[in-house]
């Protein structure tokens, strides 16, 4: 692992639970929206079914779990509200701002989120200064995570060869899909959603919750200007 960290000329950031502390305000907005309907389901239920994953397979996955169908307008809904409450809940991942200027490698955002939602989510934050155009949603490839399709066209886009590309995620779908892809790959288990959660992750994954533990390897020794 440390040979590949110390080897790394791109870091790929997923965004929801890594960049933004923001899974704890959407599975919040997805139980209200599906109470609406009579559909109750928990927190655990979204860990384990949601997390990680584009909102077609979650709605997928709600259809078939409950036997419901969901109104057409659904995921229009829900994102109305999602971003509503993004504006004036959502924060970065405390200590992310001071990261990012010091990284060394190239970086990017991959996503299962929405262009749009990515886009709102990076600018509420401040954090879209970090990474410019340079994000990816998993609308732009055939299969999202756990395939590895998404993180394989981020670094293809990017230039950089997967063997040389650090992935930073908090789902396990997301390890998944990097491991598959050949890439190397941290668990972050800083945000809100996983505070009290014992990491499911394969042996040889590494997780750590404070951005002060970031490989220094990949940090340059002073902050930009």
């Amino acid at each position: 692992m440390a040979e590949t960290l110390t080897a790394a000329d791109l870091v790929i950031f997923d965004c929801d639970g890594v960049l933004v502390d923001s899974e704890p305000i959407s599975a919040a907005v997805l139980i209200d929206e599906l109470a609406r309907l009579g559909v109750s389901i928990t927190s655990d239920y979204v860990h384990d079914h949601c997390l990680g994953r584009s909102f077609p397979t979650v709605a997928k996955a709600i259809r078939e779990s409950f036997a419901v169908p969901l109104p057409e307008d659904f995921e229009q809904r829900y994102r109305r509200s999602l971003l509503a409450r993004f504006e004036t809940e959502l924060r970065p991942t405390p200590g992310i701002a001071t990261l990012l200027p010091r990284l060394r490698p190239a970086r990017c955002v991959a996503t299962s989120s929405s262009q749009q939602r990515v886009a709102r989510t990076l600018e509420i934050s401040g954090l879209a200064r970090f990474f410019g155009t340079d994000v990816f949603t998993a609308s732009q490839v055939a299969r999202g995570k756990p395939a590895p399709d998404l993180f394989v066209f981020a670094a293809e886009h990017m230039g950089v060869a997967p063997d040389r590309t650090l992935v930073i995620e908090d789902s396990r779908p997301g390890v998944e899909a990097a491991l598959a892809a050949g890439m190397a790959v941290l668990h972050f288990a800083g945000g809100g959603h996983l505070r009290g959660r014992a990491p499911d992750l394969p042996a040889e994954v590494r997780s750590f919750d404070n951005w002060g533990d970031f490989p220094q390897v990949l940090l340059r020794e002073t902050a930009e200007g």
